[in-house]
């Protein structure tokens, strides 16, 4: 089994900027395997490749028109 290291990080909201604290696990070779948003108000970001977070406040809509904006179209993993 590879080896996982959890890392204790901040992020910030990808629409608005407000800072969460997330548990983001990595890989051995430190590519991003899962999160969890441990600030409350605050959500993971589905089908990202990387620890992305956004306020519960946020729409769907808006969540995905700010993720395209900075990284482009996200293609779900099958």
């Amino acid at each position: 089994m590879a080896e996982k290291y959890t890392k204790g990080e901040m992020h910030g909201c990808i629409v608005c900027g407000k800072l969460y604290e997330m548990y983001v696990v990595y890989d051995g070779q430190g590519k991003y395997i899962d999160a969890k948003v441990m600030s409350s108000g605050g959500r993971l970001v589905e089908h990202s490749h990387r620890p992305l977070v956004a306020c519960e406040s946020h729409t769907p809509e808006q969540i995905e028109a700010a993720v395209a904006k900075v990284y482009g179209k996200q293609e779900e993993e099958e």
